[in-house]
C-alpha cells in the first residue's frame, strides 16, 4: 500500500468516527502491518494537509479525532444557538483546585478555597464526566480522593494535564484565574467533525 493510500484510509476513519481514536485503533485498520511511529508519520501529514482548512487534526486524551478550529466556531454557534449550561464560580474553582492538586479529598479543596463545598458541586462535576473518584485516602474516616477524568482532556481539547496553563502564571488568584480560564474553554468546547461525538470517560494520568 502506498503512502497516498493510507493517508486516504486514515482520513476517511478519522472523519467517520464518533469518538477520538488511539494509535492501536488506527492501526487496526491495516491490520497491524503499518507500525505505530509510520502512524504518526502519516498523521504528521494529514495534519499539513488539512492546514488551511476548516478542520484540522488533533491528539487528544483518548486519541486522535478531526475538529473545527476556534475561528469557525461563531459560525457552527449558529446551527445549535443553544448555549451550554454554564458554571458557577464556585464549581468552575473547585474543578481547578481537583485538575492541578488531583488526588485531593473533600477536606483538601476547602482548605484551597477557605469554604466549604457543597455536594451538589461535586455532583455536578460528576455528572458532567470531568471528575471521578480514584480510591480514599488511609485516614480517619477515608475520605474519598478525586481526580479529572480523560473526558475532561477531551471536552477541553488536551491530550495531557500537562497542557493546563502554568499554575504559577495564574499569580495568588490561582484557583479563580485557572477557572476562568476553564470556564471558557467549558463554555465552546472544540467541535468535533462528527456532531454524535461523545468520547467515553476513562482516567488519565495522574501527575506524581
Amino acid at each position: 500500500m502506498n503512502t497516498s493510500d493510507a493517508r486516504r484510509i486514515l482520513e476517511t476513519a478519522l472523519l467517520c468516527a464518533a469518538q477520538p481514536l488511539s494509535l492501536r485503533e488506527l492501526g487496526a485498520l491495516f491490520d497491524g502491518a503499518v507500525a505505530p511511529d509510520t502512524l504518526r508519520r502519516l498523521l504528521a501529514d494529514v495534519q499539513r494537509a488539512w492546514a488551511d482548512r476548516g478542520l484540522e487534526l488533533v491528539c487528544v486524551a483518548s486519541g486522535w479525532r478531526f475538529q473545527s478550529r476556534p475561528q469557525m466556531r461563531p459560525f457552527l454557534e449558529r446551527l445549535n444557538p443553544e448555549k451550554p449550561p454554564r458554571y458557577s464560580r464556585a464549581v468552575l474553582e473547585t474543578l481547578a483546585i481537583i485538575a492541578y492538586r488531583q488526588p485531593v479529598t473533600r477536606g483538601d479543596m476547602e482548605e484551597i478555597r477557605g469554604v466549604t463545598i457543597g455536594s451538589q458541586i461535586l455532583k455536578q462535576l460528576e455528572d458532567r464526566g470531568w471528575i471521578e473518584v480514584i480510591g480514599h485516602r488511609e485516614t480517619v474516616g477515608r475520605p474519598a480522593l478525586y481526580a479529572t477524568t480523560r473526558q475532561f482532556l477531551d471536552d477541553l481539547g488536551l491530550a495531557s494535564l500537562d497542557q493546563l496553563p502554568a499554575l504559577e502564571d495564574a499569580g495568588a488568584e490561582a484557583p479563580g484565574a485557572i477557572a476562568l480560564a476553564l470556564e471558557a474553554q467549558a463554555d465552546s468546547p472544540p467541535a468535533t467533525a462528527t456532531p454524535e461525538a461523545a468520547p467515553d470517560a476513562a482516567a488519565n494520568e495522574r501527575p506524581a
